[in-house]
């Protein structure tokens, strides 16, 4: 039997490759997310907890979402291959603070991602990753609200108590993503 591969492709390969590293990028913040919130049940942070386990959710589902597009675009997504992952912290606002500096990592390789597509005229492309843009501004502004809480009640006494207790409340809120995948 015959196979079948459609020879014709929108996607430039090297903006296929850039995917997926952003696709490893996701799927290693899943991991580590996942992994922050099993520290933060076994240390009795209920809340963050629940908090980390569903953000390890909602990082897969970018992951998947970049997954598709490639797919769709006429490229191959690949499954990339996660090892490193942390699985003891400091404390609770090391976490928190790790998220910080991850998730300006994970803006900067969004943005340089852009960046390449813009340059190169694949505005498709271009088009789909404004949500992960947007997405990633919301990311940011989250993890700076939760450092404000150590800061502001401090950790001393009630305050670990109080701070999870308040992070519990911005997850569910669902602030940490105010539009839909599939509505972008």
């Amino acid at each position: 039997m015959k196979e079948f591969i459609t020879k014709n492709r929108s996607l430039l390969e090297e903006t296929e490759e850039l995917l997926n590293n952003q696709i490893k990028l996701e799927a290693v913040s899943s991991a580590i997310y996942l992994s922050m919130a099993s520290w933060c049940e076994i240390k009795g942070y209920e809340n963050s907890s629940a908090f980390l386990y569903g953000h390890a959710e909602e990082e897969k589902m970018h992951m998947m979402k970049i997954f598709r597009y490639v797919n769709e675009a006429g490229g191959h997504a690949l499954q990339p291959e996660i090892t490193g992952i942390p699985s003891d912290f400091k404390s609770l606002r090391s976490i928190f603070e790790d998220i910080l500096d991850h998730e300006i990592d994970v803006t900067k390789s969004i943005h340089a991602l852009v960046d390449h597509c813009f340059s190169n005229k694949d505005f498709t492309t271009f088009n789909f990753l404004q949500w992960y843009v947007t997405e990633q501004r919301e990311e940011e502004t989250l993890a700076r609200r939760i450092l404000e809480l150590f800061d502001i009640i401090g950790e001393e006494g009630l305050g670990l108590w109080t701070i999870d207790q308040e992070i519990g409340k911005l997850g569910a809120t669902g602030i940490t993503s105010t539009v839909s995948p599939d509505q972008a």
